[in-house]
């Protein structure tokens, strides 16, 4: 009869020393550059926002695909995109819950409107901070283009980065602008659809709109 414990003993030992002698392998990265495909074990600077392929350097498998980064432009499509998809989806959601709503029947006009009540504070919501970021960004732009200008007058050079802070600062005014005038028209749209709802309740209540005032 013999004992388990020295096995078991000198296989945790080998554990850590298998494992120094399995280090992770390394990668073997491909991309695309100035029309030529280059590969190297490690990635410049310039190629870190590329699209590129990652491989394994001991076996030579491709381990892995990585997109190139989306440009200022790109990412304000994406942006509005997600947008888009956002107010879609509580719209559907809403017009579900209203449907339902109308064929329960609510006791008044009031606690029909309760069900826009989240939609419509988060579109304003979105409206309100597009407004104030822009505010942000324009005072620090004129802040910034009065500090460039102050040294151009004074005969001095101007540096590479605050003329790159101003132009970062103009794309993220443009990016800003065009989300305030996408939530705008998406409020403007609900506004429409919360009237349809309304209309669609009197007209199976039989009532009339409520006397302004």
């Amino acid at each position: 009869m013999f004992s388990l414990v020295p096995l078991l003993a000198g296989s945790l030992l080998a554990a850590p020393l298998m494992a120094q002698q399995h280090p992770p392998a390394k990668k073997l990265y491909c991309w695309n550059q100035d029309g030529q495909r280059v590969c190297s074990d490690t990635l410049p600077p310039e190629a870190v926002n590329a699209a590129r392929d990652e491989f394994n350097a001991r076996s030579g498998l491709r381990s892995g695909q990585v997109d190139r980064a989306l440009n200022a432009d790109e990412r304000t499509e994406a942006t509005l995109a997600q947008v888009r998809a956002e107010h879609e989806r509580a719209a559907e959601q809403s017009r579900q819950r209203t449907e339902q709503a109308l064929l329960s029947a609510f006791n008044s006009e009031r606690e029909l409107h309760r069900v826009f009540d989240e939609r419509i504070s988060m579109a304003d919501n979105n409206i309100n901070t597009a407004r104030y970021n822009i505010n942000n960004l324009r005072r620090a732009l004129v802040t910034q283009l009065g500090q460039v200008g102050d040294r151009e007058l004074n005969g001095q050079a101007v540096a590479e980065k605050p003329v790159a802070d101003i132009q970062a600062l103009r794309r993220e005014l443009a990016t800003q602008l065009r989300l305030l005038s996408a939530f705008e028209q998406q409020r403007s749209e609900l506004d429409g659809e919360i009237e349809q709802t309304l209309q669609r309740y009197r007209n199976l209540k039989g009532t009339s709109a409520p006397a302004a005032g």
